[in-house]
């Protein structure tokens, strides 16, 4: 597995190795042994999510708040999404900046969100397949979003505005200066 560090450097794009021949293809798409070396700390994956999306589709910008914050590690099985991951660390030198990366079937590429940011994805092709590992269950109760269209966060979501089909939810978020339900930077949120 190759870990590379973002412009974010707590955001890391893994890329597996894939071995292939004519009758496929295998690869490991986790091993918590190489993840927790690479970051230097332990992560503990407790459950599994997967949704299935059509073109334009987008999910988040979505979090948790302590105790129940979550890291994400995320990947596409099928099909395709330009996935983001925001700081939303109050006093971090990154606040407020954003890491956008094309996760594929194709290019088997994941991410790794970690506690402190806001994720989200929108869907580029019909019939995408969307898996991700969280270290933390869902808590309704610590569930937060911010806004996707937020012009202070300057993300291209690639597809037009008019195209995106969001949640209820999704389209009543505040925008990241609306809200105090944010992390701290510099606080261990794994301790």
């Amino acid at each position: 597995m190759n870990f590379i560090r973002t412009e974010i450097e707590d955001v890391i794009i893994i890329e597996p190795q894939i071995h292939g021949d004519n009758r496929g293809y295998f690869i490991e798409t986790f091993r918590q042994d190489k993840l927790e070396e690479f970051l230097g700390y332990k992560i503990n994956f407790c459950q599994d999510n997967e949704s299935k999306s059509s073109k334009g589709v987008l999910r988040g910008l979505h979090y948790q708040l302590a105790p129940a914050a979550q890291t994400k590690l995320v990947r596409v099985i099928q099909g395709s999404v330009l996935d983001v991951a925001v700081d939303i660390r109050k006093g971090s030198p990154t606040f407020g900046k954003h890491v956008a990366v094309e996760l594929s079937g194709d290019n088997k590429r994941q991410l790794l969100v970690p506690r402190g940011f806001a994720h989200g994805f929108v869907v580029l092709e019909d019939n995408t397949t969307f898996a991700y590992k969280v270290d933390n269950y869902y808590s309704p109760v610590n569930d937060r979003g911010i806004a996707f269209d937020d012009k202070a966060l300057r993300i291209d979501w690639i597809i037009s505005h008019n195209e995106l089909n969001l949640s209820q939810k999704d389209t009543k978020q505040p925008k990241l200066n609306e809200t105090n339900d944010l992390f701290e930077y510099g606080v261990d949120y794994y301790a």
